[in-house]
């Protein structure tokens, strides 16, 4: 058995796949020997721990990602492993609520900030948010997590707000990177893990 395969084989254990599943993407990176998989692993295995999340909010983070892209073997993992750090049901909930919203969000303000028109500011958006309101995981959670999808979603606007809000209440710089590292690396699995 090659390297490469061993690798593969591993990261899809501990994700809960099949060590014998393959998508196009991992049997490309198989075959060529590529070194990024055993990166791919590393990183993966990152979004699990935190100097500045724990290990419960780690995986609210990698779920609400997996949600928003769709990606049912990381919606399931995470989902899980949410579960083993204490998340309630309505905990997860809110991360796949957070994911639906922010999509909406992302949408509709990037098209508010690419068209600058100043009408489009003035027109409600009649976008119900009450999730936003009273949030079971904590206002200041709820926030970093909708800045994550935000980053993901590549919202500047949404992003600079969410971030604006989080300095505000208090959140460290390193806690947001963190966040955002999360989401981009659980995104980065769902490249070839899908």
């Amino acid at each position: 058995m090659s390297e490469s395969t061993e690798i593969i084989q591993e990261l899809l254990e501990s994700v809960g796949v099949d060590k014998n599943y393959r998508t196009e993407s991992l049997t490309l990176l198989e075959k060529g020997e590529s070194r990024y998989l055993r990166d791919l692993k590393l990183n993966f295995s990152s979004t699990l721990t935190s100097a500045h999340l724990s290990e419960k909010e780690c995986a609210l983070l990698g779920l609400t990602t997996a949600i928003n892209n769709n990606n049912k073997p990381l919606t399931q993992y995470y989902t899980q492993y949410a579960e083993q750090q204490g998340a309630t049901a309505a905990d997860i909930a809110e991360a796949a609520g957070c994911a639906s919203l922010l999509a909406s969000n992302n949408v509709f303000y990037r098209f508010r900030h690419f068209t600058q028109k100043e009408k489009y500011t003035q027109i409600p958006a009649r976008i119900r948010m009450q999730l936003m309101m009273k949030p079971v995981t904590g206002k200041e959670f709820f926030e970093l997590m909708s800045l994550a999808i935000s980053a993901v979603n590549g919202c500047e606007m949404c992003v600079n707000a969410h971030e604006d809000s989080l300095i505000k209440l208090g959140t460290t710089e390193e806690r947001i990177f963190d966040a955002v590292r999360i989401a981009s690396l659980v995104t980065a699995t769902g490249k070839v893990i899908f």
